[in-house]
């Protein structure tokens, strides 16, 4: 295991802190961990990169499914940050990532340098809810990474002139290949939290778009998501007209990142923010 904090309640959290400059505080997609942000992460400069793997995640304690969910993954954040000795960090979100980087930006708005999100915003959309219904917590039944990586263009649509390689790497970087067969990087008990999470009515979330005003703010979409809609990410520009915005064509949900539109939305948001 690389580097390790210990959260409020005990929780031994994975993390790692490297390079020098503004701080960015990465959080990644909701099954994912700290190599979310492998591709975009050469790309930037001038930057203090801090990533994490959420609790249940990758390296980090698994703590039951009561304790995944977004407010107490805002307050890991906070800790990080607490523990790094960092007062303010610019918060880069992709996914549910971005989910906690709004939450903060209602609650910690003095913790946050500014917020970029990566293929979301405040209305998750049916369809892409339900896509995630059907993995979450659940191993492929590919068993090996080629196999997986040869079923991945027919199972992700959106996505097209995908470098060779690539559905490798991702196969690889959110598996575990055993004898018998491919697992999962994260706690199965993620499933029944994030199924609990969305019974119900939906919460409205645009206060937490609006509560990050004063803030640079950017966000990428990928132009076939089903996750994030064109209409949401237009009311998002409506409301923040100040936001840069990048659509990477050929990418569903979510953005690898290291795209040329995606590296130049972020580029210009980590200037804004002061870099």
């Amino acid at each position: 295991m690389g580097k390790v904090f210990t959260a409020g309640d005990g929780a031994r959290l994975a993390y790692s802190d490297e390079g020098e400059g503004l701080p960015v505080l990465c959080l990644s997609g909701l099954t994912r961990n700290m190599g979310d942000f492998d591709y975009v992460a050469p790309h930037l400069s001038g930057v203090r990169l801090i990533r994490m793997d959420y609790r249940g995640r990758g390296q980090s304690d698994f703590t039951g499914a009561a304790t995944y969910t977004v407010p107490q993954e805002g307050k890991d954040a906070l800790a990080l940050l607490d523990h790094l000795g960092i007062d303010r960090a610019a918060v880069l979100g992709t996914s549910r990532g971005g989910l906690i980087g709004l939450l903060l930006a209602a609650v910690a708005h003095d913790r946050l340098l500014g917020l970029c999100l990566n293929d979301v915003g405040p209305v998750i959309e049916q369809a892409g809810l339900e896509r995630i219904f059907d993995y979450v917590g659940r191993n492929p039944s590919a068993r090996t990474h080629q196999a997986l990586a040869e079923r991945l263009p027919a199972a992700m649509p959106g996505f097209a002139d995908v470098a060779d390689g690539r559905w490798l790497e991702d196969a690889r970087r959110h598996y575990e290949e055993t004898p018998d067969g491919l697992r999962i990087r994260y706690d199965p008990a993620l499933r029944e939290a994030f199924l609990a999470a969305f019974e119900g009515e939906a919460p409205d979330l645009w206060p937490l778009w609006d509560a990050t005003a004063g803030l640079p703010v950017a966000l990428i979409r990928g132009a076939n998501s089903d996750l994030l809609s064109a209409e949401v990410a237009a009311d998002m520009l409506r409301r923040r007209p100040d936001t840069i915005f990048a659509e990477v064509p050929g990418r569903a949900h979510v953005p690898w990142l290291d795209e040329p539109e995606s590296l130049a939305a972020i580029d210009a948001w980590l200037d804004r923010c002061g870099r």
